[in-house]
């Protein structure tokens, strides 16, 4: 079995703190390169944790969502870029992604605007106010989202396809809720397998508790990118 990692696999650190995170990355060694650092650690250390991961030669992804008003979200990304993550993360409303372009300008920080959450489906956007259920909205934010100039988005493996095939594929697809075959899905609503979900168009895979909540978290890591090696990148 291959120990090499494949960069379209990105483990989710989420955990209560830095320490936790750290220990789950040494356990895993060289078999994971990319590394999410969500909202959970942000305010108990998660961009030193970021800058610790870059001087270890991991690429870093910051799953921070930023959402306000357009100057805050272009100083917030300005700051962002500092710890030298490769991908970030805020929410596909097109003065928000505007201002994220603006903000990381300099810096080789890609922006991902994100759609709709994977824990939400119809209902609970209905819930919400929207009009559109889960695949229009998704569709019409992935056309915002290129307008506006950021590098991809964050969708589930089940808007892939037809993204793709609405948009062509030059922008980066990141794609949560992935769950290896016959592991519990939790609370995400549309989920997929890692080949699967590279198949139907993703070109990242997000993976949280199938890794890091594993007894072996290198054996975990390795399964999968197992299973993703039989669909070329």
């Amino acid at each position: 079995m291959s120990h090499t990692a494949d960069p379209r696999l990105i483990v989710a650190l989420d955990v209560p703190t830095t320490d936790q995170a750290w220990s789950i990355t040494q356990a895993v060694g060289d078999a994971v390169s990319f590394y999410k650092i969500g909202l959970q650690l942000l305010p108990v250390g998660g961009m030193d944790l970021c800058r610790r991961l870059k001087g270890a030669g991991k690429d870093v992804f910051l799953d921070f969502k930023l959402h306000d008003i357009p100057a805050t979200v272009e100083k917030a990304t300005r700051s962002i870029t500092a710890g030298g993550a490769d991908l970030l993360t805020v929410h596909a409303e097109p003065p928000v992604m505007r201002a994220a372009v603006a903000g990381r300008e300099g810096s080789k920080l890609r922006i991902l605007g994100v759609t709709v959450l994977t824990s939400y489906d119809d209902a609970m956007l209905a819930e919400m106010g929207y009009a559109y259920g889960a695949r229009d909205l998704v569709l019409r934010r992935v056309e915002q989202a290129l307008e506006a100039g950021v590098d991809g988005v964050v969708a589930s493996a089940h808007e892939a396809t037809e993204i793709r095939q609405r948009f062509g594929d030059d922008f980066l697809i990141v794609t949560p809720g992935i769950r290896p075959a016959g592991a519990d899905i939790g609370d995400q609503k549309r989920v997929a397998t890692p080949a699967a979900a590279l198949a139907q168009g993703a070109t990242h895979l997000v993976v949280g508790r199938p890794v890091n909540a594993a007894e072996d978290p290198a054996a975990a890591a390795r399964a999968i990118v197992e299973e993703m090696a039989g669909v070329p990148a």
